[in-house]
């Protein structure tokens, strides 16, 4: 018996319990027995709930961001969703890969390991159609790609691959470089068939068409961030109160930063002829007066004003008065 009864069925169950031929005992009975779940140990769960759920999260982020992307790349409403994140054997999500394929495998540095994001064909042509001025409608065809198309989708990718970093960053500091695509799935074996994954479905809707995209994420990939991978972690720092002893260690180490101080007589303006015949005794005329103000730059920014003069047979600059331009940006 299917989990969702139909209208027929439920009439059939009812008469039947009216009747006598169905026991409410025996139907409680068959509960408590569908409680009891196989447990393969060939192929054992390395995913916890948790951990699923958090890419869950991360996914719906990288879904917004490509909803925003998509509608603005291709100048048409685009609508994307998540649809269900499992963990499955590599073997099951190769074997559900129908060919022509467009796969576009990536490498997820700084992990060692690359993904495969699998996009429906139907949806890949639109793309196309709408990148090269078309209305957008679906190729009833099957057919593989052609160079012109690959190269487009391509750069596509390049930017899909980059809206993954955000919605990444609490967990790692992502930096995915697209690898290759493909349109065969038999040349993307990037882990051993046994090998665990976590699977993450997205559905797309541009007009009319309807497609997926699924994102392959190896377990032997993520494993060294598994212990990030969980909501505890990703909302341990959320409103988290600064107490005094990290304020007073912060500015420490603040105060200890070194910064580069520049202190700038004046500038001028020459020819490359007039450079390149400098000798030694020559002249250049400064902009700047001797009984004028210097400049005094801390990094790139310019902080104070001074004079020139010495210290102890040594050439220093004294610092006249601060220069509070911008502050008020920083308030």
């Amino acid at each position: 018996m299917s989990e969702v009864l139909s209208q027929n069925e439920i009439d059939a169950l009812l008469n039947a319990l009216s009747t006598g031929e169905v026991d409410v005992e025996e139907i409680k009975e068959d509960k408590l027995e569908k409680k009891i779940r196989n447990y393969d140990f060939k192929s054992p769960k390395k995913l916890a709930k948790d951990q699923l759920r958090t890419l869950q999260i991360i996914h719906e982020n990288f879904s917004r961001l490509l909803n925003t992307f998509l509608s603005g790349y291709l100048r048409s409403y685009i609508h994307t969703e998540v649809l269900s994140v499992e963990e499955v054997s590599y073997y099951e999500f190769n074997n559900s890969i129908s060919n022509p394929a467009l796969l576009t495998i990536a490498n997820f540095n700084p992990l060692s390991g690359q993904i495969v994001i699998d996009l429906s064909t139907s949806i890949a042509f639109t793309f196309i159609d709408r990148i090269l001025g078309g209305n957008g409608k679906s190729l009833e065809e099957k057919r593989t790609f052609t160079e012109i198309e690959l190269t487009l989708i391509k750069k596509l990718m390049k930017q899909i691959l980059e809206l993954l970093i955000d919605p990444w960053e609490n967990v790692i500091e992502l930096d995915p470089k697209l690898d290759k695509i493909e349109t065969n799935s038999q040349f993307i074996q990037i882990v051993s068939p046994n090998e665990t994954v976590a699977l993450i479905t997205l559905s797309l809707k541009i007009g009319d068409v309807e497609g997926m995209m699924n994102i392959c994420i190896p377990h032997i990939l993520i494993e060294p961030i598994l212990d990030k991978l969980s909501t505890r972690y990703w909302f341990s720092n959320i409103n988290k109160v600064v107490t005094e002893n990290e304020k007073h260690l912060l500015k420490k180490r603040v105060e200890k930063s070194k910064v580069t101080v520049a202190a700038v007589l004046g500038g001028t303006r020459i020819t490359v002829r007039d450079f390149l015949e400098l000798q030694k005794g020559d002249v250049i005329m400064l902009d700047n007066l001797v009984n004028n103000e210097i400049e005094i730059q801390v990094g790139d920014k310019q902080k104070y004003y001074g004079i020139p003069g010495t210290n102890k047979n040594k050439l220093a600059v004294k610092v006249t008065r601060i220069d509070k331009k911008g502050d008020e940006l920083n308030e």
